[in-house]
């Protein structure tokens, strides 16, 4: 997989740049790793705006959607709430024989496989008659509690790994008997969460038991099942960087817990990406240093091994920062997350993927935006999500215009993208904006985005942006443009220009929605003159544009 973006040495003035686009200069495909979504609370999924808003996305993507979601086993009435969910999957009679209910989790991943999308299932966490610590359980936490109140009895090992694998054995037979071994074979299967972090409250050694006896229980009920692992936070740190390359070790060669056998399966290497916001004076201030860092240590770790350079890498959690459910009200350095801050963040922080995979040669598969939606909060409460009460945010038209790039990336020279050496170390804090640009060519079309991103949530000038296509082999074409900006596709502005009401009438709502989706501020039929187009792009800070070319 190649990026499509060369950088000129010297930058232009910071309010005019170029974009030159070469489809004649394929430089490789264009793996739609951005479609992957994952979230906290599993019982969103098939609530009235949850099931919405999956449907969005399905529709958005032409490749089927992976989702990612916490909690699929943890014991509890299946009711939402914030970090919190539950499909009581299994419990145990009085003399501790296993019950099994799918019930929860069938509707869940029913509402997946009916819109065309697929379970990154993740196998967790510990039901309260399996935990060693299984009091207190459920949880009750609310934004600006401490984060570590969400920790209770679903984070220990299992009293019994027996048992461990034989719930794990149950649900893949099941999945297969209810979806079928074809279907099945599609889906990913991981182990639990962020074990370095505050998700396991066991020994890494344990974790590797864990992983173990869920493997194995995978691979009895559906041999061909893909599985992997381990999701660790905060890769690019030295302790995380340990747990990574202890488990893959394990993996290659250590003695498996559950079979005694050498090695264990694993078929998709997991870890976590994340930025580190602030609030300086008031503003938001963003970075996308730790992310990529993050990123650039599990790609080099995964190709450091011969058994690990081919397998699919998958970013478990790809996002800005850290916390969905952590709102602007109490955490004052995610008010990024309503407006176009988080959507031309979007753009910039996937291209700088794509050029990562190219620079280590990675197997990059998938990157989870984690990020979906809460269910009955406030309005533009500034979580990390999609949408609020069913009313998408700028941030989807985001993966909108994603879900119109396909094929190849052709080459791009960006005058004013900044250098990815310069994103690793310094992310984008000087004066000058980051105005970069992607393009795929796809058959008879070809989609250029393009966008001018800035850290600092401050005013900045607007970007006189000359996109330049050449070599289209056509002399006529219709040519559309769509933007996401203060003005466009844009939510939130609409909102706030409401008054921010927090129980809009029907009408208002309608208005929402409406201005939620991309909007296309041009198509029109035109001739090309030779093979070249130029496209000039007003782009206001934090905007992005998508150009699109069909003929």
């Amino acid at each position: 997989m190649l990026a499509a973006t060369t950088l000129s040495a010297q930058y232009q003035p910071a309010d005019k740049a170029t974009i030159t686009v070469d489809l004649s200069k394929k430089t490789g495909k264009m793996t739609p790793v951005w479609a992957w979504f994952g979230y906290d609370e599993p019982n969103y999924t098939y609530m009235k705006d949850g099931k919405k808003l999956l449907s969005e996305i399905a529709d958005l993507s032409p490749v089927p959607v992976y989702v990612r979601t916490h909690s699929l086993l943890v014991t509890g009435d299946g009711q939402a709430a914030l970090k919190w969910g539950s499909t009581n999957a299994y419990t145990e009679d009085a003399q501790g024989n296993p019950i099994y209910n799918w019930t929860i989790i069938d509707s869940i991943f029913d509402t997946y496989v009916k819109r065309g999308m697929k379970p990154l299932a993740q196998i967790g966490f510990m039901p309260q008659a399996l935990s060693t610590h299984p009091d207190p359980y459920r949880h009750y936490w609310k934004p600006g509690d401490p984060y570590t109140d969400i920790i209770t009895g679903w984070a220990y090992p299992p009293k019994d790994y027996d048992k461990w694998r034989n719930l794990v054995y149950e649900w893949v037979k099941h999945c297969v008997q209810r979806y079928g071994k074809k279907e099945v074979e599609t889906w990913y299967w991981e182990v639990w969460n962020e074990p370095n972090g505050h998700y396991w409250k066991g020994t890494r050694e344990e974790f590797l038991k864990l992983y173990d006896y869920a493997a194995d229980g995978v691979k009895r009920a559906l041999p061909t099942a893909k599985i992997g692992g381990n999701n660790i936070a905060g890769t690019r740190g030295k302790e995380s960087q340990d747990w990574v390359n202890e488990f893959i070790k394990h993996c290659i060669s250590g003695t498996n817990y559950a079979t005694g056998k050498r090695g264990a399966p694993l078929d998709a290497l997991l870890f976590h990406a994340k930025g580190w916001p602030k609030a300086v004076n008031g503003v938001v201030q963003m970075d996308m240093s730790p992310q990529m860092q993050d990123i650039m240590t599990g790609f080099t770790i995964a190709m450091s091994y011969p058994e690990t350079r081919n397998l699919p890498l998958i970013i478990g959690e790809s996002d800005p920062e850290g916390c969905a459910a952590c709102g602007m009200a109490t955490n004052p350095e995610n008010a990024y997350r309503n407006g176009t801050l988080y959507s031309s963040y979007t753009a910039a922080s996937f291209a700088r993927k794509y050029q990562l995979a190219q620079q280590t040669g990675a197997n990059f598969l998938g990157a989870v935006s984690w990020s979906f939606e809460f269910e009955n909060q406030p309005w533009f409460y500034g979580f990390r999500d999609l949408a609020t009460n069913g009313v998408d945010k700028p941030v989807l038209n985001v993966f909108r215009m994603f879900g119109m790039m396909k094929g190849d990336f052709v080459a791009v020279d960006a005058s004013n993208m900044y250098p990815l050496e310069t994103i690793l170390k310094n992310s984008v804090r000087g004066e000058k904006s980051d105005i970069g640009g992607l393009a795929s060519l796809d058959g008879n079309s070809t989609a250029v985005m393009a966008w001018n991103y800035h850290d600092t949530d401050a005013p900045g000038p607007d970007a006189e942006v000359l996109v330049t296509i050449n070599n289209i082999p056509s002399k006529k074409a219709t040519l559309s443009i769509y933007l996401i900006d203060k003005d466009n596709s844009n939510s939130y502005e609409t909102w706030k220009k409401m008054g921010s009401p927090q129980n809009p009438t029907a009408a208002q709502i309608a208005t929402l929605e409406a201005a939620g989706q991309l909007k296309q501020i041009k198509s029109e039929k035109i001739n090309i003159s030779g093979s070249t187009l130029n496209v000039p792009l007003v782009l206001k800070r934090q905007a992005v544009a998508l150009v699109k070319l069909d003929w």
